[in-house]
């Protein structure tokens, strides 16, 4: 309710005095200072009174409960709408939707997925062929045997990732993170982009010795991006 307050601008009423207190015929409401051209409202304006008369009979009285509950949705629904309220980030199926999930197999072939959050997911023999992956998340995410292949995988995080056994044949990993416990063992690399990706040096030469290809996108032979002697 503090919230709904704050987004609506109101300001609690001042205390009753007693030449304001309002007969029992009548209801007293305090409102506030008209706004100025600018939106804001001078200090020094203060807020005035202006009485409604109250019909007691229960007729009046159901409508006005009606009216207060319309104010109420009004005002919840105007929270919904605000653009300032709504959740930004994750890409476009929401972090809700794949991060720290068991998306074991699921199709994302020639998905545009740029900055998607995966962190933590489980993507074991995933489908990312083709897809539109630059600036994903894909810490600590689990992608055993996942479909990369042809994938836009540039600034991708995989720091701490497992991507053991994954296809990467033809993928852009230009710029793309890693730490010393990224895990590339057993995949497919033919034709890989490793641009300017800060490998451990064991996994260098590792990959090194399979190291084959080029890349269709960039024109980079995977041998010369991994930097192999």
């Amino acid at each position: 309710m503090a919230a709904l307050i704050a987004h609506l601008n109101l300001a609690p009423p001042p205390p009753l005095s007693p030449k304001t207190k309002p007969s029992s015929s009548k209801w007293l409401f305090f409102l506030p200072p008209p706004q100025s051209r600018s939106g804001t409202r001078s200090a020094s304006a203060s807020f005035h009174p202006v009485q409604c008369p109250v019909d007691s009979s229960p007729l009046s009285l159901g409508v006005g409960i009606g009216r207060t509950s319309a104010i109420v949705l009004l005002a919840a629904s105007l929270l919904v709408a605000d653009p300032a309220f709504a959740y930004k980030g994750g890409g476009p199926y929401g972090i809700g939707v794949t991060r720290g999930q068991d998306l074991s197999g699921k199709d994302f072939s020639g998905k545009v997925l740029i900055k998607q959050d995966f962190k933590t997911s489980i993507l074991r023999q995933a489908n990312f062929k083709a897809a539109k992956l630059l600036g994903a998340s894909f810490f600590d995410a689990d992608l055993t045997g996942a479909d990369l292949s042809d994938a836009d995988l540039r600034g991708a995080d995989f720091s701490l990732a497992n991507v053991t056994k994954a296809n990467l044949s033809n993928a852009n990993l230009e710029g793309a993170l890693t730490t010393g416990n990224t895990s590339f063992k057993g995949s497919n690399i033919y034709g890989a982009d490793f641009t300017d990706v800060p490998l451990r040096e064991d996994q260098r030469e590792y990959l090194c010795k399979f190291a084959d290809g080029v890349n269709s996108v960039t024109g980079n032979a995977t041998r010369e991006t991994l930097l192999c002697n």
